[in-house]
């Protein structure tokens, strides 16, 4: 008498550690922090730190996935933050994230032109001219006053966040806007890398003729990573001006937020995600310590230029060093760390 097998099946599929620890780490920033912090947590530490990944997460896909090096991304912030300040006074009826989104385009057009040169250019003389688009953006931000509607100091105040009719101008609610933008956009940005076109980006970091050979289309490879990574630039500058700073003005995309920028993806680890925000998190965090250092050695003789020449020493010292013992920053040492830890005794 023939027996049937009932069919196996499969076996199931746990969730990796990662993917947990994302879990976790949402649950911690949606649910305990907003009750628990304070507004100099969110005003001085979460949102800084959420826009400069963000802006970070946009340039590591420019440098670290598609190898175009960029000295511009500030201009790109500039660029997002002045298109919403001008959608929100011009069309009042957008929806907060339409306006986020145009915004983000508006800056993804202007990064699709400053990476024409790439089809010609390499290395430092590609950072040269993207260093030229953020003397442009400097100066017609300067220069035209309808784009600041007019303001004689050039400074104007950031329309209120405002979704569906809720309000988020408090510290919380700003934090929480930029916990979502970020969040969905660290997502698109995920996804892109594990795609089709994030494997192009990195086949064209490694060798431009290998990628043409296996049927890269080398020039629209670059023309899209630079497009993407403005437009996720873009808006990280709308949350900074919109989230953080409270104000639109030309000083708060200056040349130096373009180097602070790049100094995050080198030290956080060019080539991941996770470098941005591990990069962001020290840089945030080490003014404060500086801060707090100086004045328990120094006392009142720690004033605010000390403090900056401090922290620009420091920053330096950090960069180079990462740059001699460790090039992979910040996530090499935290993967070699967590080995260490799960490796058995």
């Amino acid at each position: 008498m023939a027996t049937t097998s009932s069919p196996v099946a499969p076996p199931l599929r746990r969730p990796s550690a990662n993917r947990v620890g994302l879990v976790l780490l949402l649950v911690l920033a949606y649910g305990l922090v907003p009750l628990v912090g304070t507004s100099y947590l969110y005003e001085a530490i979460l949102t800084p730190f959420l826009a400069l990944s963000l802006a970070a997460l946009g340039l590591n896909l420019l440098t670290g996935y598609a190898g175009q090096l960029s000295l511009g991304s500030s201009a790109f912030m500039a660029l997002g933050a002045y298109a919403a300040f001008n959608l929100s006074l011009r069309l009042p009826v957008l929806p907060l994230p339409v306006t986020l989104v145009l915004a983000g385009l508006v800056s993804a057009l202007a990064g699709l032109i400053a990476g024409l040169p790439a089809l010609r250019l390499r290395g430092f003389y590609l950072a040269v001219s993207t260093l030229a688009v953020q003397f442009f953006v400097a100066w017609v931000l300067n220069r035209f006053g309808w784009l600041s509607n007019d303001s004689p100091s050039g400074v104007v105040s950031a329309p209120p966040l405002v979704i569906a009719g809720l309000s988020f101008e408090d510290a919380r609610g700003r934090y929480l806007v930029s916990l979502t933008v970020v969040s969905l956009l660290t997502l698109f940005a995920w996804r892109l890398v594990a795609s089709p076109t994030g494997r192009s980006f990195v086949a064209v970091r490694d060798n431009e003729t290998a990628a043409r050979v296996i049927g890269v289309e080398v020039a629209r490879t670059k023309l899209l990573a630079f497009a993407l990574s403005s437009f996720i630039v873009g808006i990280a500058g709308v949350l900074w001006a919109f989230a953080y700073l409270r104000t639109v003005e030309p000083a708060g995309f200056n040349l130096d937020r373009s180097f602070q920028i790049l100094f995050i993806v080198i030290i956080g680890g060019l080539g991941t995600l996770r470098g941005a925000f591990l990069g962001a998190g020290l840089i945030v965090v080490l003014p404060l310590l500086l801060s707090r250092l100086g004045a328990a050695l120094l006392g009142d003789g720690f004033d605010s230029g000390t403090l900056e020449m401090g922290q620009r020493i420091a920053l330096g010292g950090l960069i180079v060093a990462f740059l001699i013992r460790e090039p992979a920053g910040l996530v090499a040492l935290l993967d070699r760390a967590v080995r260490r830890v799960r490796r058995p005794a």
